[in-house]
């Protein structure tokens, strides 16, 4: 038998970049809501940056990050905009996972090139994938692929008809039409369009099984799964808009610091303020926490328990939430400042765009909750909840 993977780590070089790059992000942030995509000089200096890489296996060419070396780089992108993390984590993990899952002939293709390839598409409402030699023929329509405007590849889910077997499936963009439908409250600048698939040739070796947890090149992170990756780029995000969202409330406070009748000099604000940032902070210990405890498993070889599983799908959940009712607080505490059109109200409105995404939705926090008050013996994760093991 041979032995379970390590967990890799690859230190602070992908972050100090990301920090780097904060000026341009920061500066780019409107008009890439204007644009409702990230804009031409932020995504080439993403990818000159090797930001595109960090999830992707080492033997690939990829930085192969820890979770925590994940969660401060998204983070620190988030904080400078929050549209710029939630589409280099996506596109992070999706090339991670193909790079991870797919097969020999696949990886050699698409990661042969100098700079790692920007992925896009949508991993949750499967389109129809019909067997025949050598691979599948793949239709159907699919919603919120983030950083779309830019991919060479998209990742769509499929189910096998016959078989109903769920499978990601990776394209060339050529065989994708983009349907447009962007027009939103928040998180603009993702340019999460939609977009269909009619009867594309997909080869085997450019599919791997949705919930695949064992990865056949890179380390030990890979086991966690595809859905499970995908928390620590979410909770990472909220972390970092949280942050901003407080220190653009201290900014403007402090601006206006010895006027009569501003918040500055409001006992009332004050301590709202205090309970703002202890509530961050909670959510924010909590979910380095859980994904401390989730590294010294995962390189101890050993996978997730079922409380494992709970608790980052719990640290997320909470991390999203509490950081909506801060935007509330930041957005009412700023006045008219926050209500014209602006940084404080683009944060809000992304931030509330956050917790559409069904990682954050309710089902999630009552089977957590199903969990934790011991309500479900026997039972282990199945993707978005639990079920009888086994099954």
């Amino acid at each position: 038998m041979s032995e379970a993977p390590r967990l890799h780590t690859a230190g602070t070089a992908a972050l100090d970049r990301a920090r780097e790059l904060r000026p341009l992000i920061a500066s780019e942030a409107a008009a890439g809501e204007a644009l409702c995509r990230l804009t031409t000089p932020v995504v080439e200096a993403l990818r000159d940056a090797g930001l595109f890489g960090i999830w992707v296996p080492v033997p690939l060419g990829g930085a192969e990050l820890s979770p925590r070396e994940l969660i401060a780089v998204f983070e620190e992108l988030s904080y400078a905009d929050p549209s710029t993390g939630w589409v280099v984590m996506a596109s992070a993990l999706e090339s991670g996972t193909a790079g991870a899952y797919l097969g020999d002939e696949a990886v050699e293709r698409m990661f042969k090139g100098p700079r790692t390839p920007i992925f896009a598409g949508q991993g949750t409402r499967p389109g129809t994938a019909v067997r025949e030699d050598g691979g599948f023929r793949l239709s159907g329509r699919w919603s919120f692929a983030s950083g779309m405007p830019h991919a060479q590849y998209v990742h769509s889910l499929g189910a096998i008809e016959g078989t109903g077997e769920t499978r990601i499936f990776i394209t060339p963009i050529d065989d994708v039409t983009m349907l447009g439908n962007w027009d939103v409250l928040g998180l603009r600048a993702t340019g999460s369009i939609d977009y269909a698939i009619d009867g594309a040739f997909v080869p085997e070796s450019q599919t791997h099984v949705f919930d695949r947890n064992e990865p056949l090149r890179g380390g030990a992170i890979y086991r966690l799964g595809i859905l499970d990756l995908a928390l620590i780029g979410h909770s990472a995000w909220a972390l970092g808009i949280g942050r901003r969202l407080l220190d653009e409330l201290i900014r403007h406070a402090g601006a206006r610091a010895g006027r009569p009748g501003q918040i500055a000099g409001s006992d009332a604000f004050h301590a709202d303020f205090a309970r703002a940032e202890a509530a961050y902070r909670a959510a924010r210990a909590l979910v380095h926490e859980t994904w401390d405890d989730t590294e010294r498993t995962l390189d101890s070889g050993r996978r997730l328990d079922v409380r494992q599983e709970t608790m980052v799908r719990l640290a997320l959940n909470h991390a999203t939430w509490t950081v909506a009712e801060v935007a509330r607080f930041v957005y009412t505490s700023g006045g008219t400042s926050a209500l014209r059109d602006g940084l404080i109200q683009r944060l809000f409105r992304d931030a509330h765009a956050g917790t559409a995404h069904i990682t954050s939705g309710p089902r999630f926090l009552q089977e957590c909750g199903r969990e934790l008050a011991g309500l479900a013996p026997g039972e282990s994760w199945q993707i978005f909840e639990l079920q009888p093991s086994g099954t």
